[in-house]
């Protein structure tokens, strides 16, 4: 289903990076050691549009390069109504665990690091969110766009079951 929401990446949405976490892995030769970067990337247009990458590089500056041209291949498109999501959801990917629940207006983004780059991203600002198990920003960054590319509205709820908006909410 995830699969119904991907965008393709055009050049005229304005999109804006946030770096969620960087990783320095180390490779021991017979010359000493090298070092390399990964970094984990997370873009959006502030709109509902939002995509994630991860650039390997022996630069963190080319990582980070990297990894937001794999975001701008992965994007999704998200719901946002008032500020907020339209439903509550949870999601697995590996060991982590998100939930992420609507909140009303002024409550702001109460999520902590990858889960809060990738919901202010999306241009979510009123959102309560839990992580639960691992802590990893890899699996927690694929937890949050799982869970994101599950939610659906109220019209595509009732356009996919062909029944009228007010039918939705009737039951």
């Amino acid at each position: 289903m995830a699969e119904n929401n991907k965008v393709k990446a055009t050049n005229d949405v304005e999109l804006v990076d946030r770096l969620v976490a960087i990783n320095r892995v180390t490779k021991v030769t017979k010359g000493g050691r090298a070092f390399s970067f990964a970094a984990i990337v997370v873009v959006g247009n502030g709109n509902g549009l939002v995509g994630w990458g991860l650039g390997k590089a022996g630069e963190v500056s080319a990582a980070i390069a990297k990894g937001v041209e794999a975001a701008k291949k992965n994007l999704i498109k998200v719901p946002v109504y008032k500020g907020t999501i339209p439903h509550e959801q949870v999601a697995r990917f590996g060991g982590a665990e998100v939930f992420i629940h609507p909140a009303s207006h002024g409550t702001g983004v109460k999520a902590g690091g990858a889960m809060r780059a990738v919901l202010e991203s999306v241009g979510v600002t009123d959102v309560l969110a839990k992580s639960k198990g691992s802590s990893n920003p890899h699996n927690l960054v694929k937890a949050t766009f799982a869970a994101l590319a599950e939610l659906r509205d109220a019209y595509t709820v009732a356009q996919n079951r062909g029944v009228n908006l007010d039918k939705v909410f009737k039951g």
